[in-house]
């Protein structure tokens, strides 16, 4: 697979699940928003979360270069394995293109080494 490393930090947010899609939100250039029956949870650039959000903050963010056919199996057990088998937490979103995965700040260069060494190229990304 090949990788993108995004730009910054991400943060893995929480509200009621009754709540609104905050403003402030709305106005990211990246977010990824899931509302279920239980939570409504999203993922954003951890710089203009305000204070009062619930989040975990301090998460590198890859994406998968897609599109990714929907036929197509296997993608994140690939890149998840070798990352579980390393013991690194990872935490997976995915779009209709493609899928995201994210691994703590701390964890980054561990993470890279892991995944190189099982095959996958990494490249930097900066979004606009």
């Amino acid at each position: 697979m090949i990788l993108s490393l995004l730009k910054g930090k991400f943060a893995v947010c929480r509200l009621e699940k009754s709540s609104p899609i905050p403003d402030w939100l709305k106005e990211s250039t990246f977010c990824s928003i899931s509302r279920t029956y239980d939570e409504l949870s999203f993922v954003c650039s951890q710089e203009s979360i305000p204070e009062c959000i619930k989040c975990d903050k301090d998460w590198r963010c890859f994406q998968v270069e897609g599109p990714i056919p929907f036929n197509v199996t296997g993608v994140i057990a690939s890149l998840t394995a070798p990352l579980a088998e390393a013991k690194i937490p990872v935490f997976v979103f995915s779009t209709y293109d493609t899928d995201y995965f994210m691994v703590k700040d701390k964890e980054l260069v561990r993470a890279r080494a892991v995944l190189e060494s099982a095959g996958h190229t990494i490249s930097p990304k900066i979004w606009a």
